[in-house]
C-alpha cells in the first residue's frame, strides 16, 4: 500500500498557519516577561520577605501551581472562574495560566540560585549602606540569575511548548491551527508534521535569543 503525502494542502493554509504562529510567540512573550517578573518577586517573598504571612501564602501558590496539570490550571481559570463572576477571553485566560504556571517554577529556580549567594556579597552591600531591596536587586539577584539561567531558559521553553493545550479553551495558536486544517483537508498526519517543525525550530530558536539576551539585558556577562 502507497502513502501519499500532500505536504502543499496544509502549506497552502499559511494564514492559518501564521495566525497560530503569532500567537504562540505572543503568548511566550507576555508569559516570559510577566511570569519571571512574578517569580522574582516570589523568591523575594521566599527567601528575604519577614511577613511569615506573605511567605506561608508564596509557598502554598508554588505547591498548588507545581503539584497539579497545567491544563487543570488553565481549565480553572478558563470554566472555574466564571462562577464567580469572573469571565475571561480564550487568549487572556491562556496568557494568565501560562503566567501563574512559569512564574511557580521560576520561584523555586530562582530561589536556589538566591540562597547560594555568599554571605560576604550580602554584608559588602550592608557596608556600603545599601537598603535591603537595593542589595536584592543590585548584589544578590543579577548572580543569581547568572547561574540559574540556563534552567529559567529550559522552564520557558517548556511553557511556549505548553501552550499547545491552549486549544482546548480554543486560543488559536499552533496546535488550533492545525487542527483546524486537519478537519478542513483532512491531512492530519501532515499538519502535524509541518506545526512539529515550527514548534522545534521555536524552541531552538528561543533558546539561541535567550543565552544571547540574558548577559546583556538582565544579569551582565
Amino acid at each position: 500500500m502507497s502513502i501519499h503525502l500532500d505536504f502543499a494542502a496544509v502549506l497552502e493554509q499559511w494564514p492559518l498557519l501564521l495566525q497560530g504562529l503569532a500567537w504562540t510567540v505572543a503568548l511566550t512573550v507576555v508569559s516570559a516577561l510577566v511570569g519571571l517578573m512574578l517569580g522574582v518577586a516570589c523568591s523575594w517573598a521566599r527567601t528575604w520577605g519577614q511577613a511569615r504571612w506573605l511567605r506561608a501564602v508564596v509557598s502554598a501558590y508554588v505547591e498548588v501551581i507545581r503539584n497539579t496539570p497545567f491544563i487543570i490550571q488553565l481549565f480553572f481559570i478558563f470554566f472555574g472562574l466564571p462562577s464567580l463572576g469572573l469571565r475571561l477571553s480564550p487568549g487572556a485566560a491562556s496568557a494568565l495560566a501560562m503566567i501563574i504556571n512559569l512564574g511557580a517554577y521560576s520561584t523555586e529556580i530562582l530561589r536556589a540560585g538566591i540562597q547560594s549567594t555568599p554571605r560576604g556579597q550580602i554584608e559588602a552591600g550592608s557596608s556600603l549602606a545599601l537598603t535591603p531591596g537595593q542589595i536584592f536587586l543590585r548584589v544578590v539577584l543579577p548572580p543569581s540569575m547568572r547561574r540559574v539561567w540556563p534552567a529559567l531558559v529550559s522552564q520557558i521553553i517548556i511553557v511556549m511548548l505548553g501552550s499547545a493545550v491552549c486549544s482546548q479553551v480554543s486560543t488559536p495558536e499552533l496546535s488550533y491551527a492545525a487542527n483546524l486544517i486537519a478537519s478542513r483537508n483532512f491531512r492530519g498526519f501532515e499538519s502535524y508534521i509541518v506545526v512539529t517543525a515550527i514548534y522545534l525550530l521555536l524552541a531552538i530558536g528561543l533558546r539561541k535569543l535567550l543565552y544571547w539576551a540574558g548577559p546583556r539585558f538582565l544579569f551582565g556577562r
